[in-house]
């Protein structure tokens, strides 16, 4: 299995998603006021429903940017570990050739 990913990958997937977090919150406020003409409609549960959703919102936009915000942390350290990485890859690629004797390999007639 190959697995091949751009450098700047992981960078510009936590960049999204950091936008998306800042949007997440004022979505659902949005969601909040569209849904408002609709409220003297609901009874019973499904206003209880409405109501409880409508008393929390910003508290389930602050649950949900968090846990965003813990996915950006994941996603910039995975950055950070493939960078590392790739660093030591090269690293150990340029000290395992200097210390090849490349003159050893040669096929010569002499």
């Amino acid at each position: 299995m190959k697995f091949d990913m751009g450098a700047q990958t992981l960078s510009t997937l936590r960049s999204q998603s950091q936008g998306s977090s800042a949007e997440l919150g004022t979505l659902i406020r949005q969601l909040v006021q569209a849904a408002q003409p609709l409220e003297s409609k609901f009874n019973g549960a499904g206003k209880a429903a409405f109501d409880s959703f409508k008393s929390h919102s910003d508290e389930i936009a602050a649950e949900l940017n968090s846990a965003l915000a813990a996915i950006v942390g994941g996603q910039s350290g995975m950055e950070s570990a493939f960078s590392s990485g790739d660093q030591e890859q090269a690293d150990t690629a340029r000290s395992q050739m200097s210390a090849a004797n490349f003159d050893a390999a040669r096929f010569s007639g002499r």
